[in-house]
């Protein structure tokens, strides 16, 4: 503080600093333009006076703008965090010291079902959402970790808990809960916690494939293991382990190529980068087999069925799973199948079928290599005095002791089959005509020689054989067996038991003449109501003790001598010429009429099968007439039950499964006969809408005996049961 002088008219001043917390800010000056006077020490302390209250203003402007942007910054961040909160889908709310509310944001007013804040700040949370265990016991505030946790100033977490809605439905929920502390001292908690019901739902659906891989894995029958890169066991089930004669847990670590897949099945060594198992990893792809062998530990070669996968993590294959199958009983079963689709059940001989296509190998060699051969045609001369007089079994042993003859005079390039019923066929590969005729007459000879004892009777029979040589000009199998059928038939009316070949007009006055026979017998049968009906049980093995009987209608022709004809006697007739629906129009109506009649007869009889040919369900107007007699006859439906052939049926499918499918409609239920017969089976019966499967016979009558029978038959009885069928064993 000093006085100065001053130019521009400024007589005289006196200054003063102005200071602000110890420091100079700036200068309070006082100037006079008056005359010059002197400043007395007065003025200069009130100048001073004036300049600390100055720099008081100005702190005072200072601290008030320092507390404004303070303020702002607080306020920003309040927005900051009211804006995170009411962003972030996970529940978050505070509570004090009692544990009342004291914020909680928009995501937990939703999950806990409230319409706003209001309804829960200042609650007890504990009291309000915490209350209760999932079991529905009480929980006591004391036992809560939440505060538990908070009253030690620590922090918890836990994914065990259960929270309440306002509704009162409860759900699982994950929280983090951690103390609110102010100066050290300790005011709150704040809750964090999220909604796991699908996590748990995941984790129990989880929980619940792990259990059933882990018993689908030791229930499975297949064999089931995994290898690691270098082809070490890291897991196997106890089926594989048991196949290949060992315990899981001394096949895991162990080097499962050099363990059981170390030989090709006749004993040559298997290099180690040829083994399925370890192409499986080095390559990368999926191998699937059915020739493998696997060796079992007391070193039998097991044949499988295999499948091998590779196991990829984050793209990089660090193993491989293996699936396979002992199919040692499936070939053998194959095999059985094979010759069963290839040979006569009763004979062992080549059936029709098989026949047929080694004639029509025949007669494509005869064009291209212009090779003879010679067709014969075999029926057997009072065949039917056996059957008639001692029975079907009788006539069945009569054909296996003939078959066994006739085979030994078979060359090894002929081929000896069973045509059906009494009828025989005989190929001779490249046999000139002359030949043919030579060994057909031993043939003839032999039969003739032949006699056939049961019990206490002798019977002699006969054989007419008609004979065709195969050559260029043949134009097909179905013309080569009409000519020696014709030719049979000529050697039959010439007087039977003779060999004939055949010539050009034998096949018309064959034709002619066996079509005027059966069409004639069958029409006068019908005219003359000589066709009966006859039933046989088809009995439960277990059920109630007085249960009506199934029965099946069976169809038989009562002959111009009152004897009874078996339907395999026309039957295959009226097939042939188309007289088939007629029988069955008749079998139908004859049936529905007695039931119509009987009906005090239906209280105990559950269900009455018919059977219909595969002609009759190809037939738009048999369906027509079926369905009018049904309803005309008021019979109950669920009593009726309709059988077809399974061979019937996949003849024409689409046909087959409309025509049952209308019959059901109306409440009628549909056998399929002779399952098995056929080689596609399984594959056509998903298709069928049946309720009952008749096992074919040919399985059943030994399945006492022969493994492979009974495995059919118990393959056949599974398979029905797990579609709901009911299956019936023929013979």
């Amino acid at each position: 503080g000093r006085r100065v002088g001053c130019p521009f008219g400024i007589r005289s001043g006196i200054a003063a600093p102005l200071r602000v917390e110890g420091g100079i800010v700036g200068v309070l000056v006082s100037l006079n333009t008056e005359s010059p006077r002197r400043y007395d020490e007065g003025s200069r302390q009130t100048l001073e006076n004036l300049a600390r209250e100055a720099g008081l203003a100005v702190q005072t402007q200072r601290l008030y703008r320092q507390r404004a942007e303070a303020e702002a910054a607080l306020k920003e961040r309040k927005e900051q965090l009211r804006l995170l909160l009411s962003s972030t889908e996970e529940a978050i709310f505070g509570v004090d010291l009692e544990g009342r509310c004291i914020f909680v944001n928009p995501a937990c007013v939703r999950i806990l079902g409230y319409a706003s804040e209001d309804e829960l700040l200042g609650q007890n949370m504990h009291a309000l959402i915490h209350h209760t265990l999932p079991d529905g016991r009480p929980y006591p505030k004391d036992s809560c970790r939440v505060r538990l946790a908070t009253l030690v100033h620590k922090s918890a977490h836990s994914d065990e808990e259960w929270h309440w809605r306002k509704d009162g439905t409860g759900f699982p929920v994950e929280y983090w809960s951690h103390p609110i502390l102010k100066d050290g001292a300790l005011i709150g908690t704040v809750v964090t916690f999220i909604d796991i019901t699908e996590r748990k739902r995941q984790e129990a659906e989880l929980r619940r494939l792990s259990e059933h891989n882990r018993l689908l894995l030791e229930s499975s029958g297949e064999g089931i293991f995994g290898v690691d890169a270098q082809a070490r066991c890291t897991f196997a089930n106890e089926a594989a382990a048991g196949m290949l004669g060992y315990r899981p847990e001394e096949l895991v670590g162990r080097d499962i190529a050099a363990l059981i897949h170390h030989s090709h099945e006749d004993g040559r060594g298997l290099p180690p980068s040829e083994s399925f198992v370890r192409r499986t990893v080095a390559e990368s792809r999926s191998f699937r087999s059915d020739t493998e062998v696997l060796w079992h530990r007391d070193g039998t070669a097991i044949p499988v069925q295999v499948s091998a996968n590779p196991i990829q993590e984050q793209g990089v294959v660090t193993g491989a799973v293996v699936i396979f199958r002992n199919v040692a009983e499936a070939r053998a079963m194959a095999r059985k199948m094979d010759f069963l689709a290839k040979h006569d059940s009763l004979t062992g001989l080549v059936n029709r079928m098989e026949f047929e296509r080694r004639l029509n190998q025949a007669l494509i060699s005869a064009r291209e290599d212009v090779t003879t051969h010679v067709l014969c045609y075999l029926d057997l001369d009072q065949f039917k005095v056996v059957n008639d007089t001692c029975g079907h079994v009788a006539g069945d042993e009569l054909l296996r002791q003939l078959t066994v003859l006739l085979q030994r005079r078979m060359r090894q390039s002929d081929t000896l089959a069973r045509l059906g019923g009494d009828e025989f066929g005989v190929l001779y590969e490249g046999c000139p005509l002359d030949r043919a005729v030579r060994l057909s007459s031993e043939l003839r000879a032999t039969v003739q020689d032949f006699r056939f004892v049961w019990e206490d009777k002798t019977f002699a029979v006969g054989v007419s054989i008609g004979v065709v040589p195969l050559s260029a000009e043949t134009q097909s199998v179905a013309s080569a067996l009409s000519a020696a059928d014709a030719a049979c038939y000529m050697a039959k009316e010439g007087g039977r038991n003779r060999v004939h070949v055949y010539q050009p007009d034998d096949a018309d006055l064959a034709r002619r003449q066996g079509e005027m026979q059966w069409v004639s017998r069958i029409h006068e049968a019908l005219d003359a109501e000589r066709f009966e009906l006859a039933c046989q049980p088809i009995v439960p093995v277990s059920g109630p003790r007085g249960a009506g009987p199934h029965v099946e209608i069976l169809v038989r022709l009562r002959g111009d001598e009152g004897e009874l004809v078996p339907p395999g006697a026309f039957l295959p007739a009226a097939e042939r010429y188309n007289l088939i629906s007629t029988i069955d129009r008749w079998v139908v109506g004859q049936t529905l009429d007695w039931l119509a009649r009987h009906r005090d007869a239906l209280s105990a009889l559950p269900v009455c099968s018919i059977n219909l040919s595969g002609h009759s369900v190809g037939e738009e107007e048999f369906l027509e007439f079926l369905t009018r007699r049904i309803t005309e006859s008021q019979i109950p439906t669920d009593r009726l039950c309709f059988e077809i052939t399974e061979t019937a049926a996949v003849a024409n499918l689409t046909r087959a499964v409309r025509f049952i499918g209308e019959l059901k409609a109306l409440g009628c239920r549909f056998a399929l006969d002779d399952f098995g017969s056929g080689m596609s089976s399984f594959a056509y019966l998903k298709n069928l809408p049946v309720d009952y499967l008749k096992i074919d016979g040919n399985f059943v009558r030994n399945m006492a005996n022969d493994p492979v029978d009974r495995a059919m038959v118990q393959a056949i009885n599974q398979v029905g049961h797990v579609m709901g069928l009911k299956t019936i064993a023929e013979f």
